[in-house]
This record gives structure tokens, C-alpha cells and sequence, in this order.
């Protein structure tokens, strides 16, 4: 059940519209006018739009390896396939493009395409651009690139070892950046206090997972040298300057526009911006358009993702739970590059870094680090995930080792109404709320008591139940100078003053009386078009069917600034409140034009029911729409000096949001909104599976706009973070293969796994918004994962594992370790151990008869004819050197296909009696290398052929066909016997299915 339940508490009567005492649209649950098109398909989405005539189509081949030196590059066959126009490498983007600029002093770089090692797998390394997507898919295995493998670095604990390869050789190390900072006085607090208290968690990378992949459609104009492109970039605008500055352009002759629809972002599609650089450069350098659209491999290995983090915190507490000062050590994984904005994700939540509490002593290191995974970006609560899974499981580990009601805990820590608005240890501004007794009020209207009630019933009868909480303050409105705290105060001075947070919105009349919008913020579902027309439909006292909205952006002709863009949750504080400022400034503009018709004054016009009338004489009134025309039709009627109104512009940006101090105190928001959670979990004692019984979350967001579309952002939330907490992973071998490449593996929860929770409402408006509102988007994906780690760890009575919170993890806490596998009979053959790298590991052993002498079999084996021939998709196998093969394959594994070249080699030649093969290939669809031992054994009817093989296969093969790989290597080592068979003299087999070399190639160490 879905419980929401309102409370006004303070500011003025929000059923005012326009000072007319009309009922108001803002603070209706109106539904989205946006969901006509999405849910009939006239939805325009960035593939959508039409392409301009010539465009090419690009596809990218991606680096195989976490960490490589690239030795060469060979491009001659691929451009020789028919349709193929050019191909793009990293060499062509050193000569048309600059490196991206790096958030930190770090001597790295980080460029469009790789130039000269990989360090990711995924990672760019060249561009084939043809008429159709599918020769240039068909011509990237044509593309021969030569790595030299490199040590990878895939963990935090790696990273700041010394001894690690560096991914950045001139930084000597792959620690980029750590800075301490110190508020009040923290080591007096911890001598004073009664005990310390710790925690160490990690927080694991995840992502949003949007229904549309990147989409970018690029042109590059030589006569002026300037740059077009169209894509479903959600902002920061700040990175506009980064994209012109590696074209090499002024920002002025990068023009960037959004489509009218996009298909989700939360964050994500922030990430795009490298690749609307690549395919600009691939535009300047074949001389046409291109286009190219992201597939789902690719967004899931290569896109983004959130920052994984390693806490350590401290808290100096008294014997009642009250908690003096806090000492952290955050390390930041933010993968292969520092790219913009990273490393936001750090700093976003410097100045609310005690959360909701009372804290106020503080130290804090922050760390950087580089690993050989994919770089990190925005991800819908950015950053706040990781702060407050740490501080919360935090203040529940307070309450276990004193033996406290953990709810009490959190009660004798919260910021009190009378403090507000409350500054912060770092700096941040908490701007308005009642915290206690909106945790009070969740108390009572969740139910907690019944639900207490129930986790002891359940615990009576053997079950495993616990309650967890979480307090939490959701920051919105990003104050674009939190990043700068990463610099010292010195390195700040240098670089010149960044603070604000200016959102954008325009408003017109036409000569009909209609009112457009436009606001520089491309929505991703929060629903722009219907809260937009409800804020200025209320401002001019119009229907809101008066009111046209639009989003799409246009740098070459709209009004924006760096801040723009949809992200930090600013859309209902800062877009909404900038187009109530510009519709405003429109309205009394109108009125102070009119007012002498009117025979009043201009503040005593209004403006209601689609009148403009005198506040004294409601009946002598013009109608909205000759008002607005006046401008239009007559401008030479307007009083003297007095400027037409037809449209209004506002750039508006919080006041309260400064560059940081030089103590580096820094609000690092415009606002706080505050949620507290509880839920209930249960835990099959079996499976280790986690049900959510019952969630109960409260939301202070200031002013709500429009309550349904404030639902289902919240349920939205909710949803990321269950996935977060008890689904999502993005997994890695050891030696950095990624292995989550197909929802088969990234376990996104759908409708069936996310219980509806109840949802509870106060409303405590900001003073520093136009319109008293907060962001709401976000706080769920911050609040909930921790709320169910303490839930989890209620019913266990002790440590969770680490997110997410799998049923094998949680199981393998609850039972014990299982007993080892029996020994085989004597003279079993054992199969392989498994691979210790934790990638996509292959091993298997067997043994078929053949109806020929060892003799026979054995030189069938040693034949490369004969070997080529049972090799299903094997196009060449020449001979490489003494007892080595170089062999030229077809693969297709899944739904992904490509060309493979293996090195194999023989060795422990016995004849006819065993041998050993131990190869490595790689293509388009990945790396791979393995061994197969063989051994001939005669018997009555011929030879006994005994097998068994060790395989491990990265790239694409490993992250999307990876739960394919047992069954068909079964399959495959089936369809190579019979073909042996045949070859020494049994019956014909069937023709083969196309494409299953690549299993054989593994299990006999041929391939991969």
C-alpha cells in the first residue's frame, strides 16, 4: 500500500494563485501530460530524429584487456570492406583533438580514443565508419591490433599499494589525489568522550541502467571549423567547455542539442560526453555525418558507472549514544581516468558529511584512486549512496555495542528544528525542517510499534526478522564550486572563484495570448512539461492547457549556462523557481503596462481566470490575451519607455551557495531535504534470500509541487536502491574482466522484486528556492541501502556481507562452510581447479572412442589439414614455428560474433600417446587462452581419447556469453568427435551448425 500524507507546516497559503486567492495548480496531483506520447510510441527519442542525408554509421571496437600497451594498430583490411568510408584510431585524434581536461592536478590523460595503452576493457580504441552499422560491425573484426598485456589493478587495496602497476605511468602511482580537512576539534572530542566506535564498509560500483542507450548524431562544418551534434546528454552544461576544449574549438562553435524525449538517465546519460567528441572527430575526419547508437554491451561494460568507496569511520561517543565528533577515510574508486566531473562523486556531500546530525567536530581524509575498470560518473544519488551507507551503519553499530535502541540513537543525534537553518561542521547550510518530529510523526503513521510486534512474533517461531532504520539529508541545487574543495585553498586562489548554481528559463507571450516555456534542463521522466505549465499557469492566472512547455535545448540559440542541465536533483528548486522568477518579471511587466487603462496602479493589477483586471474593480477587466497582443500588434500604443512584454529570461542561482573558505568550509547545496526510513526484512534461513516485509519512508522535500509526480519519483528512487542493495553488481575478474555484460548477470529488479513501500510526507518549504521546494528525486537510493544493511543485520545479529546483499553471501553466514567434494575413484581424471582470476572460467574433462589406431588419431591431430578441417568455422591454420599453429577462425558466441586469431602451440609430445595444447586468440569478441590435455589409450575397437582442459575468455564473450559457455562447450566437444570419427573412418555426421568453433577452440586450449 501506497500511504502518502501531507502536512503544511509554515510559509504561505499554497492554495494562492497569483494573489487572486483562485485555487492554485501548483500542489495538485495532476498527471503528466508528457505520458500521452511516451505510452502511444509518437515519443521522439534521439534515434528517432532524422539523420542527415550521407550520414555514416559508426561502430567501435573496444579494448579486450583491462591493461595493455598497444603495439599496433592495422587497419588496411577493414577499410578495404565494401561500404567501409574510413577508420578512425587514436592517432587521428591526437592530431584533430587535446586530451580531456582532468578534474585534479595529475599528470594523466585521458583522450577520445586510446593513443597509446588501454585501461579498461571496453575502452575505445578505433572507429569504423560505413554506409550501414552492419559493415562497419562486420569490418571491425578486420581491424589486427597488437597489445602487449599489462598488470591490471582492479581493487581499492591495489590501487593504494605502491608495488601496483601504475595506470598512469607519469603519476607514478595510482593514488591521484588525497586531501585532509579538520572542523573544530576533533581530537579533543575523542579524548573526552566515553568510547570510540568504528566501522569499515565498502560500497560497490553500480549503475542506472536507462531503457535508452547513448545516442549521438555529430557533423563537422570545415568552412568554419565548428561542431553539431545532437544527443541525449542529460548536463552538467559544465562540461560543454571540456567537449569544445578537446575539438579544439570555442565553446561557440560546438553547438549542442537534445532531443525532445529521452529514455531515462538518472544521472547516466551525463556520460556521453567522450563519445560526442569521438564521433565529432570521426566527423571532421571522414568528412561526413556520423551516427551512432550505443548497444546494451556496450553501456553496461564501458558507459559509467558509480564510484565504488572504502570507509573507515570513527565516531568519539558519550554512554546515552551521542556521538561528539566523527574521523573518516573515504578512498574513491573512480576506475581508469579522472573523468569530468569526477571526482564530484567525492565531494558533492562535503558540507552535509554528519548528515542529519548534531555532530560538530569532524576530520576527514579523502583519497582518489585510479583502477583498471571504467571510469565513473553521475549516478542517481551521487555520492550520498557510499556517505551514508557508511555513517548509518555507523550509528546502528553505536547502538549494538552500547546496548541501545538504535531509534534512540538516531533521536539523540538529530539536528533540532530550533538550529535551523543549522551550519554544519564542513560548512553545508541546512535550510529548513523539523527533524525529530518528522521521525516522530513516521513512527506513528508507519505503523513501527505493529512492526516490532510482529518481528518478535516472527522471531518466537524461529525466523529470521530485523528492523532497520536510516536518517538521512538529501541534498539539491549542487553549488557548482563544491568540486573546487578538492584544491587547497591556494590552488583555489590561482584558478579564480566557483560557486552557484544558475538555472535558466525563458517565458513568452505570443500575439494570441499564449504562453510558452523554456527551460534548460532535458527531463528523464520527472515530468518538466506538466509541473512547468502548473507554476507559470498559476503566475498568470491562466488553465494550464495555456501553457506550452519545451525542453529540447539548443546551445546555438537558447539560453543556458554551465550549470544547466538535469542532475543534483535541482529541476523543482532551482528549473521550476527559475520559471516562476521569468514568468514573474513577465507579469508585472504586463501589469505595469495595462495598469493606466485599468485606472490603477501596477501592483494592484491581477491576473485570474484568464482576466487582467484592478484588485479594486474586478469588473473592469481585459482579457489575457489582448493584453498580451498589445506588444505584438501595437507597440506604438505602449506608455512612453515602457518596453514591450512579450518574453523574459531569468538566470537565477541561490544565494546562500559561495566558493569554499579557505578553511574549506563549502555548502555544497542549495538545499536539504530530510528522509528517515525504517523497514522490516525477513530472512530465508535456507536460501540466504532477503524479503522486504514492509518499508515505511518519510520525506521532508520543502513545497510539493505536484504530489503524484513526487510519488513516482520516490518510487523510482526506491527502486534503484533495492536493486543497489540486494541485485546489482558490476563484476570483475581479478584481472579486470568485466562479467555483468547482459541483464542476465547485472540483475536489475523489476516490479515482481520491489515491494510498493509507504510513503509519508511533511512539507517544511526552503527558504532559499522561488518556490520553497526541494529535490526528492534521490534520496531513496541514498537512505535505502543502508536501511536494509541494518535491517539485514537486525535479523543475523551481527555483520552483513558486503553490497549487494545476495542470497549465497547471506547464506554462506548463516550456515557453514560445506565439506569438501569426495575423492574420485582411482585413476579418475581431475578436472582443472578453477580459474583463480574470478573472470569467466571454462573446464571440463571427458573421453570418447574413436574407430582407428592411436597411431591414426594421433596424426590426424598433428595434421593442420586435417586439424582445420575438424575445427567448426576454422578458415586457415597454417603452421607458425616448431609445434605451432597460428589458426584463422569465425566465431559466434551468443549474440555477439566476430574473428578470432589463435596462437597454439603443442607440447609434452608422447606419441601416439598424449600431448598438451596451450593457446591465446583475440578479436572483436574478446581475449581468451587456455590449455587441453590429451592422451590415446588402445583399445579393442580403436582409441580411447581422454580429455580434460582449462579455459579463461574475456571481452565480450565473457560478459555476455558467459552463462552459455558450459553448454556449449558440450556441444562442441560432441560435434569435434564426431567429425573425428568420421575422419578415421566412422559413419558421416551432420552438417554443423554455423558458429560453434569457439567453444572447441576453448576446451581444447585452441582459443581464447
Amino acid at each position: 500500500m501506497t500511504v502518502m500524507r501531507t502536512v503544511w507546516n509554515g510559509a504561505a497559503d499554497p492554495k494562492a494563485a497569483a494573489g487572486t486567492g483562485a485555487p492554485a495548480l501548483v500542489g495538485r496531483p495532476m498527471p503528466r501530460v508528457e505520458d500521452g506520447a511516451l505510452l502511444t510510441g509518437v515519443a521522439r527519442y534521439a534515434d528517432d530524429l532524422p539523420a542527415k542525408p550521407g550520414t555514416l554509421h559508426a561502430a567501435i571496437l573496444r579494448s579486450p584487456h583491462a591493461h595493455a600497451e598497444i603495439l599496433g594498430v592495422d587497419t588496411a583490411a577493414a577499410l578495404a570492406v565494401p561500404g567501409v568510408a574510413a577508420v578512425v584510431t587514436g592517432t587521428d585524434a591526437q592530431r584533430v583533438a587535446s586530451p580531456f581536461l582532468v578534474g585534479v592536478r595529475a599528470p594523466m590523460e585521458h583522450w577520445c580514443l586510446a593513443v597509446d595503452r588501454v585501461r579498461h576493457v571496453g575502452e575505445p580504441v578505433a572507429v569504423v565508419l560505413a554506409d550501414s552499422r552492419y559493415q562497419a560491425e562486420d569490418a571491425l573484426d578486420r581491424i589486427a591490433l597488437r597489445y602487449r598485456p599489462l598488470p591490471p589493478v582492479t581493487s581499492i587495496v591495489q590501487a593504494l599499494d605502491p608495488a601496483s602497476e601504475p595506470l598512469h605511468p607519469a603519476l607514478g602511482s595510482n593514488l591521484v589525489n588525497s586531501r585532509s580537512f579538520r572542523y573544530g576539534d576533533p581530537e579533543a572530542a575523542f579524548a573526552r568522550a566515553d568510547r570510540s566506535v568504528s566501522v569499515e564498509v565498502e560500497f560497490p560500483r553500480n549503475s542506472c541502467t536507462p531503457m535508452e542507450c547513448f545516442v549521438v548524431l555529430a557533423d563537422h562544418d570545415a568552412a568554419e571549423d565548428a561542431y553539431e551534434v545532437l544527443s541525449n546528454f542529460s548536463g552538467p552544461f559544465a562540461v560543454h567547455p571540456v567537449m569544445a576544449r578537446a575539438l579544439k574549438v570555442p565553446g561557440s562553435r560546438l553547438r549542442l542539442k537534445t532531443p525532445p524525449h529521452s529514455g531515462g538517465s538518472f544521472g547516466n546519460k551525463q556520460a556521453v560526453f567522450p563519445y560526442i567528441v569521438l564521433m565529432a572527430v570521426c566527423a571532421r575526419v571522414a568528412g561526413r555525418p556520423v551516427k551512432w547508437v550505443e548497444d546494451r554491451l556496450e553501456h553496461l561494460m564501458a558507459a559509467t558507472s558509480a564510484t565504488a568507496r572504502r570507509m573507515r569511520i570513527d565516531a568519539a561517543v558519550e554512554a546515552d549514544g551521542r556521538v561528539l565528533a566523527l574521523r573518516m577515510e573515504q578512498t574513491e574508486d573512480c576506475g581508469a581516468y579522472l573523468r569530468a566531473p569526477e571526482p564530484a562523486s567525492l565531494y558533492r556531500n562535503h558540507g552535509n558529511l554528519t548528515g542529519a546530525y548534531d555532530i560538530p567536530n569532524l576530520a576527514v581524509t579523502n583519497r582518489i584512486v585510479v583502477t583498471n575498470k571504467t571510469p565513473t560518473g553521475l549516478n542517481r544519488g551521487f555520492g550520498g549512496g557510499q556517505l551514508y551507507y557508511g555513517l548509518e551503519r555507523l550509528m546502528n553499530r553505536v547502538a549494538v555495542e552500547l546496548g541501545l535502541d538504535p531509534l534512540d540513537v538516531i533521536r539523540r543525534n538529530l539536528v533540532a528544528a530550533e538550529a535551523m537553518p543549522y551550519r554544519t561542521a564542513s560548512g553545508g547550510s541546512l535550510d529548513s525542517g523539523d527533524y525529530p518530529a518528522t521521525l516522530e510523526e513516521a513512527v506513528r503513521d508507519g505503523a513501527l510499534d505493529a512492526l516490532k510486534a510482529r518481528r518478535d512474533a516472527r522471531r518466537a517461531e524461529g525466523r529470521l526478522y530485523g528492523i532497520g532504520y536510516a536518517a538521512v539529508v538529501e541534498p539539491s541545487i549542487s553549488n557548482m564550486g563544491y568540486i573546487t574543495t578538492v584544491l587547497t585553498a591556494e590552488e583555489r586562489r590561482k584558478a579564480g572563484p566557483k560557486n552557484g548554481a544558475q538555472a535558466t528559463a525563458s517565458v513568452a507571450v505570443d500575439p494570441t495570448g499564449g504562453v510558452s516555456v523554456h527551460v534548460s534542463s532535458a527531463p528523464q521522466g520527472q515530468g518538466h512539461r506538466t509541473v512547468l505549465a502548473q507554476v507559470v499557469a498559476d503566475v498568470f492566472g491562466l488553465r494550464f492547457e495555456d501553457v506550452r512547455v519545451n525542453t529540447d535545448l539548443d546551445t546555438g540559440k537558447d539560453a543556458w549556462s554551465i550549470a544547466s542541465g538535469n542532475y543534483s536533483s535541482r529541476f523543482a528548486g532551482a528549473v521550476a523557481g527559475a520559471a516562476q522568477v521569468a514568468a514573474t518579471r513577465l507579469r508585472d511587466r504586463m501589469a505595469a503596462l495595462v495598469a493606466g487603462s485599468l485606472n490603477s496602479r501596477p501592483e494592484e493589477v491581477r491576473f485570474a481566470g484568464g482576466k487582467v483586471f484592478a484588485a479594486g474593480n474586478p469588473d473592469n477587466a481585459l482579457s489575457f490575451s489582448r493584453v498580451a497582443a498589445a506588444g505584438h500588434w501595437a507597440p506604438g500604443t505602449l506608455p512612453d519607455g515602457r518596453e514591450a512584454a512579450l518574453r523574459e529570461t531569468a538566470f537565477w542561482t541561490p544565494e546562500p551557495l559561495k566558493a569554499p573558505t579557505d578553511a574549506d568550509h563549502i555548502n555544497s547545496s542549495a538545499c536539504y531535504g530530510f528522509i528517515f526510513d525504517f523497514c522490516g526484512v525477513e530472512i530465508d534461513r535456507d536460501t540466504g534470500a532477503v524479503r522486504i516485509d514492509r518499508y515505511v519512508t518519510m520525506h521532508d522535500a520543502g513545497r510539493l509541487l505536484n504530489p503524484l509526480l513526487v510519488e513516482g519519483q520516490i518510487l523510482g528512487g526506491f527502486a534503484h536502491a533495492v536493486g543497489a542493495a540486494l541485485y546489482e553488481e558490476y563484476a570483475y575478474g581479478d584481472d579486470g574482466r568485466f562479467l555483468s555484460g547482459t541483464f542476465a548477470d547485472y540483475l536489475v529488479p523489476t516490479a515482481c522484486e520491489v515491494p510498493v513501500p509507504v510513503i509519508l510526507h511533511r512539507e517544511s518549504p526552503s527558504p532559499v528556492t522561488p518556490l520553497g521546494a526541494k529535490g526528492v528525486g534521490e534520496g531513496n537510493c541514498m537512505s535505502t541501502p543502508a536501511c536494509l544493511a541494518n535491517a539485514v543485520a537486525d535479523a543475523l545479529g551481527g555483520p552483513v556481507p558486503s553490497l549487494p546483499l545476495t542470497p549465497a553471501k547471506i547464506a554462506a553466514l548463516i550456515h557453514p562452510p560445506e565439506p569438501p567434494r569426495p575423492a574420485g575413484p582411482a585413476g579418475a581424471v581431475a578436472a582443472p581447479a578453477p580459474s583463480a582470476s574470478g573472470g569467466r572460467g571454462l573446464t571440463g574433462e571427458g573421453s570418447r572412442e574413436v574407430p582407428a589406431p592411436p597411431e591414426q588419431v594421433w596424426a590426424i591431430l598433428l595434421d593442420p589439414k586435417e586439424l582445420a578441417a575438424l575445427l567448426p568455422g576454422c578458415e586457415a591454420l597454417d603452421i607458425a614455428g616448431p609445434d605451432a599453429y597460428r589458426a584463422e577462425v569465425v566465431v559466434g558466441i551468443g549474440p555477439v560474433r566476430g574473428r578470432y586469431t589463435a596462437e597454439v602451440a603443442l607440447s609434452d609430445l608422447d606419441p601416439p600417446r598424449s600431448l598438451t595444447l596451450s593457446g591465446s586468440g583475440s578479436s572483436a569478441l574478446g581475449t581468451g587462452r587456455g590449455t587441453g590435455h590429451v592422451t590415446l589409450e588402445r583399445t579393442a575397437g580403436g582409441t580411447r581419447v581422454t580429455y580434460r582442459y582449462s579455459a579463461e575468455v574475456g571481452g565480450k564473450v565473457a560478459a555476455v556469453g558467459g552463462r552459455m559457455l558450459d553448454s556449449a562447450s558440450r556441444l562442441l566437444i560432441g560435434q569435434f568427435f564426431e567429425k573425428l570419427v568420421a575422419r578415421a573412418g566412422g559413419a558421416p555426421v551432420p552438417a554443423e551448425r554455423p558458429g560453434l568453433l569457439a567453444r572447441l577452440l576453448r576446451f581444447l586450449g585452441l582459443n581464447r
